[in-house]
């Protein structure tokens, strides 16, 4: 696999720097779709962020300030070839943090350590109503619960492998992708290697169908983790989604279901069951989220999202990036909108969101504040206020987050 690997990410990269003046860019390797954007152009997104911990299992506050750069240059070669070539770098002031590469233990963690790597290298065809993409590349399922690129963090999460989507008909989409590396957002010098990149034997399968308002999902994903087989998983599930939103008003829902199981190379025999309850209601633009999501555990293995974008999920604060061996049951209640009022204010987006945090099995693990406050600066710039605080009853330790970002993407034809 590691040959395989290393020739079709040269040959993705050998494509985007042979790519000829009068091509064009794709929409996005994830979405597969093209846009009458320039031959060739070049893509920009830089990041700085300012983040502390305070931590009650450490003497030490962390604090760490970075700066990340991801620079990438994509073309078209003709009306159904594209590529893209994409680096990313990511350098910190001080070192009053353990970024996992750094080798600070005494200070709590930010996974955000400073150096460089290759993020994608792609090359995608479309053809009709059916797109392919080889190379290195972000993948972004769903809502990224199960499979995703982990953007919060300075280095994402990328993938090699290949990923097909099919349209058969207008409502119908099937996405299907085999994955033989996944490259963590630990960056590529982390002390433990299993932190850097695993190596995989994944089929993911997504079949969906939207229709008017209303959305369903089906999905089976066979994840082999070669490198750490406790980690191997066959989960199967279904997915509904909803909305009769309109002028800013009305309900909506999102209900999922999943049967979790030992995979392959695995030694352990279990199943868990995950769920996800959550109806909506939107006033004025403002919109409630009262939620139940159920990740199942028997006390000694419990069900595991190992690709997904975890920071999106169960509080800000990353307690629960791994399943506690007693399940998960997290009831929360969100509020989030833009504020009234017109000019600048009124882009002005905010979310608050409060956890209570239980064992499937067992009792209760602790609470949880999460807050955001994001804004446009103009020219492509955004800025962001965020703050989580966790508050323990039985696992973990009490935990504050803040975080202080400026982000600048942009384009420009070359």
């Amino acid at each position: 696999m590691k040959t395989f690997q290393r020739n079709l990410l040269v040959a993705a990269m050998a494509a985007v720097l042979a790519a000829p003046a009068w091509a064009d860019a794709p929409g996005g390797a994830a979405a597969g779709g093209t846009s009458r954007a320039a031959p060739v152009q070049l893509l920009w997104n830089a990041r700085l962020r300012d983040e502390s911990v305070d931590d009650a299992a450490f003497a030490r506050n962390a604090r760490a300030d970075t700066l990340r750069l991801r620079l990438g240059v994509q073309a078209r070669f003709s009306e159904a070839w594209s590529g893209l070539l994409e680096g990313a770098g990511t350098a910190s002031a001080g070192n009053n943090y353990n970024s996992g590469a750094n080798r600070q233990t005494r200070y709590p963690g930010i996974t955000d350590p400073r150096g460089g790597e290759l993020n994608q290298a792609w090359v995608h065809f479309q053809g009709g109503e059916f797109g392919a993409t080889v190379g290195r590349q972000e993948l972004l399922l769903d809502n990224q619960r199960w499979v995703g690129n982990v953007g919060w963090r300075q280095f994402e999460q990328t993938y090699d492998g290949v990923a097909l989507k099919w349209k058969p008909a207008a409502d119908w989409t099937i996405n299907y992708a085999w994955l033989d590396r996944v490259h963590r957002v630990s960056g590529p010098d982390a002390v433990n290697p299993l932190a850097r990149e695993r190596k995989l034997d994944t089929h993911l399968l997504n079949v969906a169908r939207v229709h008017g308002a209303q959305t369903w999902v089906g999905y089976a994903y066979l994840h082999e983790d070669r490198d750490v087989p406790t980690a191997s998983t066959a989960t199967y599930g279904v997915r509904w989604l909803g909305n009769y939103v309109a002028q800013g008003n009305g309900p909506g829902w999102a209900a999922e279901y999943a049967r979790q199981s030992d995979y392959r190379n695995n030694p352990a025999s279990y199943r868990a069951n995950y769920w996800l309850l959550e109806p909506s209601w939107t006033v004025r633009g403002i919109t409630a989220r009262l939620g139940w999501e159920h990740l199942g555990g028997d006390g000694v293995h419990a069900l595991q999202t190992p690709l997904a974008t975890l920071h999106a999920f169960n509080g800000w604060d990353d307690q629960f990036l791994a399943t506690p061996a007693g399940g998960l049951d997290d009831r929360y209640l969100a509020l989030g909108g833009k504020f009234a009022g017109g000019g600048l204010v009124k882009q002005f987006k905010w979310n608050v969101a409060y956890h209570d945090f239980h064992a499937d099995t067992g009792g209760r693990y602790g609470s949880e504040w999460d807050a955001s406050l994001g804004f446009p600066l103009g020219g492509g710039v955004h800025a962001l206020v965020k703050l989580a605080d966790y508050r323990a009853d039985g696992f973990g330790h009490n935990d504050t987050k803040i975080w202080l970002q400026l982000e600048w993407s942009g384009k420009r034809d070359l």
